[in-house]
């Protein structure tokens, strides 16, 4: 095991290498507007970049529109009506994505994903619950899956009115519409890893169709390494009519939902409540996609979801997959969950598509997509990484399993002092699963992240203690 150099020489040496990152092109500062970009940002390549242009508002416009068009999609509404209710909007997405999955040349494949839910709470009768699925398969690490959703169910003030009109504009036809949006532009490009692109149902009535959906994969054994759901992503505008179209809220849970007694104790012995695979990839996210190229500032909440809220991450995250929500920046409430109305002042309540800001919507899109096609294209995140504990000593060694991507180029261990929030430093130490760190264990926090040969790095992953 080659030790790195003093505490003294790593400490200098790794800072100035986070201030030059911009000037050699490693990392690009974020928007004017925004913080300095952290140590382990990563520049947008200019394949990402053509695949952003391409992305395109107008569109998930016209995708918005038309999920309208059906009147209500509430899960309980009619099933076999071509016009009106949840059966007509499931037929239509799945003809959509069929449609971009004909120009993908045998990689990308759609499907209906149904079964019937017994009754439960907001579900009174069994009914069947349908996600419309598409999977763009990898080209080189198939294995590896990265899912992004949102839910195309909607609903009134009343969460068991199956027969008012629900445009579910906001919510949630704007996270389908990022959904579909992604699913066509990258249909037509090889990912190196599979991305499962899901228009889900039950969102309303308790996460019906994600959880159905996370353990279908949980029960094939997928190895799901990271899962967005777009959630309220259509407004900029909040209530008071402030507006902040260059930002969205990424929620992210600290603790794992998962976690259990004996990683609990863990945890509370060594830290790491700000370290979850989950923390990590809203790091990963603010890395690739706060920046010049989606002219957006991706603002990281330290919390799973809004408060009494949920979303279609949840299930994903009790499964113990790493999974976040993306959200507008600030809601307005007028027109979510409510009858399309009209109050004696004069006030428009509901849902509507005219209080959507489709360009805001597609720089969305853009986040989601820098996030995903960076996630698909670089190494997975680092396996099995240790902090050996055996020896009393000042200086750390780390290990990790030897990823399986065959243009892995190496590994880089990261750290940062225990109250900072963003890795700030980085230290390239070649293509090896061990490291020794002249810098004690117990004062910093450790990561080991991967890097492939075009230069592209995985999430970092956080080492557990070994004895």
């Amino acid at each position: 095991m080659r030790p790195s150099p003093t505490r003294r020489t790593v400490l200098t040496a790794t800072a100035a290498g986070a201030a030059a990152l911009t000037a050699t092109g490693t990392a690009e500062a974020a928007p004017a507007s925004a913080e300095r970009p952290p140590a382990t940002a990563q520049r947008p390549t200019r394949e990402l970049r053509a695949l952003l242009r391409e992305i395109d508002a107008a569109r998930i416009e016209a995708t918005v529109r038309r999920l309208v068009s059906f009147g209500t999609r509430h899960t309980l509404s009619v099933q076999d009506d071509p016009d009106r209710g949840i059966g007509a909007a499931r037929d239509w997405l799945l003809a959509e994505l069929n449609s971009y999955a004909a120009a993908s040349g045998g990689r990308m494949t759609a499907e209906l994903q149904s079964y019937v839910q017994e009754p439960a709470p907001r579900i009174p009768t069994p009914t069947k619950i349908t996600n419309v699925v598409a999977t763009l398969r990898g080209s080189v690490t198939p294995e590896r899956v990265y899912v992004v959703s949102g839910h195309y169910d909607s609903r009134v003030t009343d969460v068991m009115d199956a027969t008012s009109d629900a445009p579910g504009a906001d919510d949630d036809a704007s996270g389908v519409a990022v959904v579909l949006e992604l699913a066509r532009v990258m249909a037509k490009r090889r990912p190196a890893s599979t991305i499962v692109f899901a228009a889900v149902a039950g969102e309303e009535q308790g996460l019906y169709g994600s959880a159905y959906l996370a353990q279908q994969l949980k029960a094939a054994g997928t190895d799901v390494q990271g899962m967005f759901t777009n959630d309220i992503v259509g407004s900029a505008t909040a209530d008071d009519g402030t507006r902040d179209p260059y930002t969205i809220r990424l929620f992210t849970e600290g603790v794992p939902s998962s976690e259990t007694p004996e990683q609990a104790a863990l945890r509370r012995s060594v830290g790491g409540e700000n370290d979850s695979a989950t923390r990590q990839l809203a790091r990963f996210v603010r890395d690739v996609a706060d920046n010049d190229a989606t002219g957006m500032r991706v603002r990281v909440i330290y919390r799973r979801d809004r408060y009494l809220r949920g979303g279609d991450h949840i299930p994903f995250l009790e499964r113990g997959y790493p999974a976040a929500r993306f959200t507008e920046p600030a809601e307005d409430f007028a027109h979510q969950h409510q009858n399309v109305r009209v109050d004696d002042s004069g006030k428009q309540y509901g849902d509507l598509p005219e209080f959507c800001d489709f360009p805001f919507t597609a720089r969305v899109a853009k986040v989601n997509a820098a996030a995903l096609w960076t996630l698909a294209q670089a190494p997975g995140t680092p396996k099995n990484p240790r902090i050996i504990t055996s020896n009393l000593t000042n200086s750390t060694s780390l290990t990790w399993a030897r990823g399986p991507e065959p243009d892995l180029a190496g590994y880089e261990v990261v750290w940062r002092e225990t109250t900072s929030p963003e890795w700030t430093h980085v230290l390239p130490v070649g293509d090896a699963t061990t490291h020794e760190v002249d810098l004690s264990k117990d004062n910093v926090f450790f990561g080991v992240r991967a890097v492939n040969r075009s230069g592209l790095r995985s999430p970092v992953a956080f080492p557990s203690p070994q004895s």
